[in-house]
């Protein structure tokens, strides 16, 4: 089929990524449109609750349809609006305060692709007639002969997102294109800025998927108040400062904690190792290479494997437990159809409960899954690391 009879629809998000991914299609002479998601209301989700100060500055969706309204107009293609506010809070933002109550760490990003951009959007765009969804995700789709569809981290290793992507599951990658797999990020931009688009100088988006930058803690305690409660070296057992609320803070995290410079304590890095979200106690240890840190063992489960057959034996990944992270050796061994143990080459750092630990063979990614437990010297960590 030629590519103009191909209909393609690109999720614009109102940045330079989902543009320039938008422009690259008409480029390659696909039929295109775009659909620009409302997944968050920011009134009736209670951003607002006891900050009566914010103001729309805050809330920048808004903001962000206008200007993939203006980058429609100027590639000359249609948008269409369509409201997910209430599948993202049943599908992922629940997810998200129910894993915060548990004292996990969850990674609302992989859940947003997986139930929203890669569910809810793609049957909207197939109900519509379109072929293909468009994302501006850094990623490679290698289509194989058996027609099977594998993912592959993007040209720009500094940008591969594949991570975020690791709980998309065959059908739905199947149905996607990724048009800035082979491109940089300051070629997206250059091209932006050649093509005369406002947003070729837009920051980036961070922050929760969809809701964007906010003070973390602030916007938390909308949904789970905030109890102080004492911080405890789990060496010695003493208080050694207060925390704001043990929901708030992570495993490995050093900022934000407010604790140093005590009177007969070496001033060394405290690092948070652990907390009792019952006793609303968080632990912490001294130095990013303590034992309280580390993990050589971890049950994984709600496993994704993207394509072909779930290996009978034990392999040897690599495996990221964070965005970023370099692939870490790893042995991985499936024990049921959802759950897979991983022996660690070496001892690694802030494995956390909650998060995503993704696996590749080279670039390849196979999938992954979240991190259930972690053990250390045959000994299990509870939820909360300790």
């Amino acid at each position: 089929m030629e590519k103009k009879n191909i209909k393609v629809m690109v999720g614009l998000s109102g940045g330079v990524d989902s543009a320039i991914a938008a422009y690259l299609l008409l480029k390659e002479g696909y039929d295109v449109s775009a659909g620009f998601m409302r997944n968050w209301d920011a009134i009736a989700n209670g951003d607002f609750l006891g900050n009566p100060t914010l103001n729309n500055d805050c809330c920048p969706q808004e903001a962000d349809y206008y200007d993939a309204v203006k980058v429609a107009e100027k590639l000359g293609i249609k948008l269409y609006r369509i409201d997910f506010v209430k599948e993202y809070w049943d599908d992922v933002f629940s997810y998200f305060l129910d894993e915060y109550k548990k004292g996990r760490t969850p990674n609302p990003d992989i859940f947003c692709n997986k139930y929203i951009k890669f569910d809810k959007f793609l049957k909207f765009a197939k109900d519509n007639g379109f072929d293909y969804i468009a994302t501006g995700h850094y990623a490679k789709r290698v289509d194989k002969e058996d027609g099977s569809v594998e993912m592959h981290k993007s040209f720009d290793k500094n940008k591969d997102q594949t991570y975020f992507l690791s709980q998309v599951n065959q059908a739905q990658l199947s149905s996607c294109l990724f048009p800035l797999g082979d491109i940089e990020k300051p070629e997206v931009r250059r091209l932006a800025k050649e093509l005369d688009l406002e947003v070729a100088t837009k920051k980036d988006s961070t922050g929760v998927c969809f809701i964007g930058e906010r003070n973390f803690k602030q916007f938390l305690n909308n949904y789970l108040p905030s109890k102080r409660g004492d911080i405890v070296d789990v060496a010695t057992s003493k208080v050694v400062g207060h925390h704001d609320g043990v929901l708030y803070y992570t495993l490995g995290q050093r900022r934000g904690l407010g604790i140093g410079g005590i009177k007969g304590i070496d001033p060394i890095s405290w690092f948070v190792v652990g907390k009792d979200v019952k006793k609303n106690i968080l632990y912490v240890s001294q130095g990013d290479e303590n034992e309280y840190l580390m993990s050589d063992r971890a049950l994984i489960k709600m496993i994704n494997w993207i394509n072909g057959e779930k290996p009978k034996e034990a392999i040897q990944v690599g495996c990221k437990f964070r965005y970023r992270q370099p692939d870490l050796g790893v042995t991985l061994k499936f024990i049921d159809e959802d759950s897979v143990e991983l022996l660690y080459d070496a001892p690694y750092k802030a494995v956390t409960p909650g998060q995503a630990a993704v696996f590749y063979e080279g670039d390849r990614c196979l999938g992954g899954g979240i991190i259930e437990s972690i053990y250390y010297k045959g000994k299990k960590k509870d939820v909360n690391g300790l």
